[in-house]
């Protein structure tokens, strides 16, 4: 197994890149190749994924998101190519905020991730996740008010519906509320509006 591979990123396509440590080149699979830049020193933690016919890398810039990737791959219908889909159109926290929320359709969004898959990640991660891991998230959205994380103040939550109403999904809303800097006596309206720079 290999940890991690620290080194120069000597070549970039769209789903990996090549790292150079000590005259080998790895290619590692990655979410985004193009969020690199050739030349680019680089310290990559990575799970080896070991087949008949292949050994194939898949890299995280950090643990966190190495953490998450595996307990994907304990759910049922997702490899780790469909792993690496899912964090490749969310971060790990707006993972945790989609899995804590129900919300299928943002996980849904995934390439090859469909409906039934997406509600199979909510279920089977759902109580594998603490919320200590979640340091910038809320706490679990509960079902009857999907919108509303349970430790908002009333202005945070009337923000959070307003995105809701504007057809943002719940984790999409509390997440951009969530990233606010609040300051004292902030209305609900200038929450919105703030919220909504995170959103475009």
């Amino acid at each position: 197994m290999i940890a991690y591979v620290i080194g120069e990123i000597t070549d970039i396509s769209d789903d990996s890149v090549v790292i150079e440590n000590n005259g080998m080149g790895f290619n590692v699979f990655v979410s985004n190749g193009y969020q690199y830049s050739i030349g680019q020193m680089i310290k990559m933690y990575t799970y080896t994924s070991v087949k008949e016919d292949s050994f194939t890398l898949f890299g995280f810039e950090d643990k966190d998101q190495l953490a998450l990737f595996k307990m994907l791959l304990t759910v049922n219908g997702i490899g780790p190519k469909g792993g690496l889909a899912v964090l490749s159109c969310m971060s790990a926290a707006d993972l945790r905020f989609a899995i804590y929320s129900g919300d299928a359709a943002a996980i849904a969004k995934a390439n090859g991730i469909g409906k039934k898959t997406a509600e199979r990640v909510i279920l089977d991660l759902k109580d594998k996740i603490s919320l200590s891991d979640t340091n910038e998230i809320p706490a679990a959205l509960s079902k009857g008010t999907a919108s509303v994380p349970a430790g908002f103040d009333s202005e945070r939550r009337d923000a959070v519906e307003a995105l809701t109403a504007l057809g943002y999904s719940a984790s999409e809303a509390a997440s951009a509320v969530s990233k606010v800097e609040m300051s004292e006596q902030m209305t609900a309206d200038a929450i919105l509006k703030a919220a909504l720079k995170y959103l475009f």
